[in-house]
């Protein structure tokens, strides 16, 4: 995928632009990707807020995404 990022003056990324092809590739492919307002439950937020907090500290504690998938690649 061709994607280009967009930052602003300070060097933030804001925003990301998919080229129209790619976009109505994944449209196709994501039914509903286009709809505003996806309603996610509040114990979901509340869940990712408290991990994401958990991690800040001590993120010590926490393992590499690949190392994650090796350790439950060889419990498979």
């Amino acid at each position: 995928m061709n994607l280009q990022f967009i930052s602003d003056s300070t060097g933030k990324t804001t925003g990301v632009y998919i080229p129209i092809k790619e976009w109505n590739e994944l449209k196709s492919k994501f039914k509903g990707i286009e709809q505003e307002g996806i309603n996610i439950p509040d114990w979901h937020i509340n869940l990712v807020r408290k991990r994401n907090e958990d991690y800040k500290s001590n993120p010590d504690n926490s393992i590499s995404f690949d190392l994650a998938i090796d350790d439950i690649e060889r419990d498979l």
